[in-house]
């Protein structure tokens, strides 16, 4: 996959990535041939549903899944290899992971003091005990917590605020990258965009690059600058976000818009019902994500690349009437 647009600084890329799990005698390729590139200071989501691969993703790009083909390349560097202590030692600082459980990634028995500190305390990213203690409390406040709450005990906070500890915990580092999987999905309707205000307001000020993994498509519409589709363990769509959820091209990608609900009941029972059933693929034809228009790849053998155009051409003269008839009403009710 590569794009044509206006040249980036590239910070992550995944190529031909397969990640595969054993059982046994039984295997299972949770990711296949998975391509994209994370472009510094941008936020890249990743979307699917439950077992689609997002997560394994994720854990394979910060090491904790061991890969099973392809590279990944952090600043031009594959990182899934075996690597010195010093490079893994450099890596673990500048790439941190908010993990979805805020709960179940906490030490219960550690304080927050420890918890916040202990990226500090391994990389010895201080000089003293009290840039040490300034550190903290910086961050802390920075996430709406007070200097107080470090004698605290994880169980001690609500489910919102251990999130906020978490991403404390990952932005005290100073990373490059940051690898937020499923942030929000454990918190409460009104927890959920104060943290992807924090999110958002960390990365105007330290010009953080998010990798988002996420299963909420108006969360990801809020909060991301391009968008990755996932099914099955196969990327099959990649645009920008505007451009995505305007002009969704392949399959799976429209039955899952299809399926965000739309607070007008109205709309919502007139919608017409898009189901996704996958054909097979023919043997003869060779698959992967092919450029339809300008950055927007779609997952297809080059016989389907023509069909996909004509798709989006159609979308787009669609979506020019609707606008235009919009103009038009807005005009009348002017006079």
């Amino acid at each position: 996959m590569e794009a044509t647009t206006k040249e980036r600084e590239v910070l992550l890329e995944v190529k031909d990535l397969d990640v595969t799990f054993r059982n046994g005698r039984k295997c299972v390729e949770a990711v296949k041939k998975a391509n994209f590139k994370i472009f510094k200071g941008e936020t890249f989501a990743l979307v699917g549903e439950s077992g689609s691969g997002k997560t394994t993703i994720g854990r394979a790009i910060i090491r904790l899944n061991q890969t099973a083909g392809g590279e990944i390349l952090f600043k031009g560097k594959r990182i899934n290899c075996k690597l010195s202590k010093s490079e893994a030692h450099d890596l673990v600082r500048e790439m941190q992971m908010i993990f979805q459980d805020p709960a179940a990634s906490l030490n219960e028995r550690a304080t927050i003091d420890y918890c916040v500190g202990e990226g500090l305390d391994n990389f010895h990213l201080y000089a003293d005990r009290e840039e040490r203690r300034q550190k903290i409390d910086t961050v802390l406040d920075a996430v709406g917590l007070l200097p107080e709450h470090k004698t605290r005990y994880p169980h001690e906070f609500s489910g919102g605020q251990r999130q906020r500890i978490g991403i404390a915990r990952a932005i005290v580092m100073e990373p490059d990258l940051i690898i937020a999987d499923e942030p929000i999905s454990a918190l409460d309707v009104s927890i959920r965009a104060q943290v992807l205000n924090l999110l958002n307001k960390f990365q105007k000020e330290r010009g953080l690059t998010y990798l988002f993994i996420a299963h909420d498509l108006s969360v990801v519409r809020y909060f991301s600058d391009r968008i990755a589709v996932i099914h099955k363990g196969v990327i099959v769509e990649v645009a920008e976000t505007e451009e995505l959820f305007a002009y969704p091209l392949h399959p799976y990608t429209r039955s899952l818009l299809q399926s965000v609900p739309i607070p007008d009941p109205r709309i919502e029972k007139a919608k017409t019902v898009i189901s996704y059933r996958p054909t097979e693929p023919d043997p003869s034809e060779e698959y992967h994500l092919r450029e339809i228009v300008d950055g927007h790849f779609v997952y297809c053998s080059s016989k389907e690349v023509e069909s996909f155009r004509q798709r989006h051409e159609k979308g787009a003269k669609e979506r020019e009437e609707v606008l235009a008839q919009i103009k038009a009403r807005f005009a009348e009710s002017q006079n």
